[in-house]
């Protein structure tokens, strides 16, 4: 059996569910796992080894989770965490939000006792976010404004694209165009790495702009092959602030003689704008032909108003929703919901974040139209993606 090379700090007051715990990562190969009766011996530990995962029970005598939480927030290396308890599904969603909240990444929720196969799915995700990279927290930079603004000029901050699979046949229906930088000499950043930077030396415009140069560039090449391919790209709302940014991107997608109604932006809520130019801002893009997608629907800033007030042609589930949909009734009533009222007001709903077989046939089952995820897959490049096109199937174009 290989060996992981993870850190673990097991945090739960009950000494047979902490070995019992330990046993089970070590049988999986974890190198370091360590275990802890409480918070306070647990922020101990933290003051003297940086760990890469707190696995923490909620209900601790002394110090119990939600105190341990805000006192994780406040260390200068943040470990990734999952929590567990024996009480409900949503106490420990309120839970995970405190965590989110103040900075933190909650990678699982894990009802108690732990089964084997949680564990193995912990372990799958914590694998997954280390090589995501992690958001730094808001003010410790690391990337400076030269950097940043000489990676976009030189080519460096690339666009790859994410297949959604229509699950009315299984083939792939549209793209999200997301970013990576080839740094030259760090290799392969995902944008937990930089993205805090970007926005905090406002750099989101320029990077808006090539994020959309390269995406037409892929689909134009796409449609050579035969392939017509509709991609979403992220566009922070602040933006909208500029009155004429719909003009100029219009004119920048008719210049490269492609079609508005190719491109839809998923509008982010990592910066706010005042209502009147969001509300003129979104209007403006759907009157140029573009499409408009409320992303991360179900957490953060989205509501019910804003999705029935703002034009917008999709509907994006948040990975938060989707992931333990299956194992929890409230979750998957709320996933069936949201489809719901996506379809009664005539937008194409897609769930996002879906990693197992079990939340694909899920959401087919809920109605869904489109996934996206790991499980269908992780974002490639362009040419990698014309290849998962030709293996989907022969192009619907000529």
């Amino acid at each position: 059996m290989s060996t992981l090379p993870y850190r673990v700090l097991v945090v739960e007051d009950q000494l047979f569910q902490r070995e019992y715990l330990i046993n089970l990562f070590r049988e999986r190969g974890v190198e370091s796992v360590v275990g802890v009766e409480g918070g306070v011996e647990a922020l101990r530990w933290l003051e003297q080894e940086e760990v890469d995962l707190v696995l923490s029970d909620l209900l601790m005598p002394g110090m119990d989770g939600i105190q341990l939480i805000q006192q994780l927030s406040l260390l200068q290396h943040r470990p990734q965490l999952a929590l567990m308890s024996s009480t409900s599904r949503r106490m420990m969603v309120s839970a995970s939000l405190v965590a989110q909240a103040l900075g933190l990444s909650v990678i699982d929720l894990l009802p108690k006792p732990a089964l084997p196969a949680s564990i193995d799915r912990l372990l799958q995700r914590l694998d997954k976010r280390l090589r995501q990279g992690l958001r730094l927290p808001a003010g410790s930079l690391r990337f400076s404004r030269e950097e940043l603004a000489g990676a976009l000029e030189q080519g460096q901050m690339q666009a790859w694209f994410q297949a959604k699979k229509a699950l009315c046949n299984g083939r792939i229906a549209a793209a999200e165009a997301l970013v990576r930088w080839l740094h030259p000499q760090q290799g392969l950043l995902l944008p937990g790495r930089f993205l805090a930077d970007i926005e905090a030396h406002h750099l989101q415009e320029p990077l808006l702009w090539s994020m959309l140069g390269q995406t037409l560039r892929a689909q134009a090449m796409w449609r050579e092959a035969g392939y017509e391919v509709p991609v979403s790209v992220n566009l922070p709302t602040h933006l909208l602030d500029s009155p004429d940014l719909p003009d100029r991107l219009c004119d920048f997608v008719c210049f490269h003689g492609a079609s508005p109604g190719a491109l839809c932006f998923e509008l982010t809520e990592s910066s706010t704008t005042l209502p009147c130019n969001y509300y003129a801002g979104a209007f403006r893009l759907r009157m140029k032909g573009f499409g408009l997608a409320q992303d991360d629907f179900g957490q953060g800033y989205s509501s019910l108003y804003n999705l029935v007030s703002t034009p917008f042609t999709e509907l994006k589930i948040d990975r938060a929703l989707v992931h333990g949909c299956v194992e929890d009734c409230d979750l998957s009533a709320a996933v069936g919901s949201s489809i719901s009222l996506g379809r009664q007001l005539g937008l194409e709903v897609v769930a996002e974040g879906v990693e197992t077989c079990d939340e694909l046939n899920l959401l087919r089952r809920l109605g869904c139209d489109r996934v996206q995820g790991f499980l269908i897959s992780e974002a490639v490049t362009a040419q990698v993606f014309e290849r998962q096109l030709q293996e989907d199937g022969p192009a619907t174009i000529r």
